[in-house]
């Protein structure tokens, strides 16, 4: 017999470490090759982890909630193969626990002192990475609440408290002694409460679940940092609705893709930033970013009723048939629960498609660090005035509304205006006579 080690794969050049989230086997079951062995969370998405080998679970090396760094191993699994893989070298000291009974055992030693901490009274989430790094830092919850994350969902990062941490030593100088600070932070006004609800026998009370209370968070955090405005146009679409029902049945035979609207936006979009490049920032206290990259953010409903933000990297140098591949390959993997965390990483604009849902229009929140978003209508069937060299008359056309929400704190209403409109004529001037 072989002992194979299951090591946490590479999830991305951004992505170090990941938390535990649920162990899918225990300890003596047999896994299937390609079977999921455990789901994972990082500052992006969930996700689950393959085997590599058929076997039997042996042994366990985390828990729940275990911060696991990439390559590292994190279970061992024995085949029936003849060379056995190297076991992993850990001294009694640092030993981990062989079961998930050990391992809950621990994690709930874990628990006690966090709880010791004053975070249990936090909905908002912290890994047990950035948990720990506050308790060294003496950072309590108060402070550790209103740090910024710049992680999926606003969850806080280690560079987000590292750089907390850096921040707030040199503010406490010798000309701003300790006891101005803490005068200071107590003259601040106070959070108001929120308001009790009452609830009675008939009532349900559902948990919200972990990437909700994340998302929550991430949209109080967007209202509360950016200055929102929003700019809306109408946009006629008929020659890409009729264009679409031309091509639809060839583009799928020759390429293997449906071909949707969304591919057609984005591609109008991609172009759109091009012309307006100061539209693709961010935000660093008094400093712009301008990325020089054009990475498309899809917003996606799950399942659940969850959103995510798969994003299209590099979105400018993709034809409409390198679109629709990436559009329909991100929103496949969202639906199924298969994006991986660097699927939702280095976003800079972010689409979201309302006119799913049947609305024709919405108030977007931005998509921190970004500085602005685009919403899609539903596209509608109206009577409209359409205008000939021999006069104008009432026609049946296709129309929609683009929101475009931006941040006024650097998008003022003249670039965000200009650029939802430019939007709006690449979509109006679509060459209908394209082949695919």
């Amino acid at each position: 017999m072989a002992k194979f080690e299951l090591k946490l794969p590479k999830m991305g050049e951004s992505v170090a470490e990941a938390t535990i989230t649920n162990w899918l086997k225990e300890v003596g079951d047999t896994i299937e090759e390609d079977e999921a062995v455990l789901e994972i969370a990082t500052d992006k998405v969930d996700s689950e982890v393959p085997s590599e080998v058929e076997g039997t679970l042996v042994e366990m090396l985390f828990g729940p909630d275990d911060v696991v760094k990439v390559g590292q191993t994190i279970a061992i699994i024995e085949t029936d193969g003849d060379a056995p893989a190297a076991a992993p070298t850990t001294s009694s000291e640092d030993k981990e626990p062989a079961s998930i009974q050990d391992a809950e055992n621990r994690v709930t030693q874990a628990r006690e002192a966090v709880v010791s901490q004053g975070f249990s009274s936090s909905d908002r989430f912290y890994s047990p990475l950035v948990k720990s790094i506050a308790k060294e830092e003496n950072i309590g919850l108060e402070e550790l609440e209103s740090i910024q994350g710049t992680g999926k969902e606003a969850r806080v990062t280690k560079k987000d408290i590292l750089d907390f941490v850096e921040n707030r030593g040199k503010t406490q100088t010798a000309s701003q002694p300790v006891a101005a600070n803490k005068a200071s932070a107590e003259a601040k006004p106070a959070q108001p409460a929120a308001a009790p609800v009452s609830v009675n026998g008939e009532d349900e009370v559902i948990e919200m679940t972990r990437m909700g209370k994340m998302i929550s968070h991430h949209m109080v955090n967007s209202v509360q940092t950016s200055a929102h405005v929003q700019s809306f146009i109408e946009v006629d679409v008929t020659k890409i609705w009729n264009w679409r029902k031309r091509v639809k049945d060839e583009f799928q035979r020759k390429e293997g893709e449906k071909i949707t609207f969304t591919p057609i936006f984005m591609e109008a979009v991609a172009k759109a930033i091009k012309d307006f490049p100061m539209i693709n920032i961010a935000l660093d206290g008094d400093k712009i970013i301008k990325r020089k990259n054009i990475n498309l953010g899809m917003a996606a409903a799950l399942p659940n009723g969850d959103l995510i933000v798969p994003v299209i990297k590099n979105a400018d140098r993709l034809n409409l048939v390198g679109m629709s591949k990436a559009v329909n390959d991100l929103a496949g993997r969202a639906r199924n629960g298969k994006l991986k965390p660097d699927d939702t990483q280095g976003g800079t604009y972010t689409v979201t498609n309302v006119g799913t849902f049947g609305s024709i229009m919405g108030t977007p929140i931005i998509n921190q660090p970004q500085v602005a978003i685009l919403a899609l209508g539903a596209i509608r069937k109206v009577p409209a005035v359409v205008e000939t060299p021999d006069g104008d008359f009432i026609g049946i056309r296709y129309k929609m509304f683009l929101s475009h929400s931006y941040d006024h704190r650097v998008v003022n209403g003249a670039l965000g205006g200009q650029f939802v409109q430019r939007v709006a004529q690449y979509l109006e001037s679509f060459d209908d006579s394209r082949t695919v």
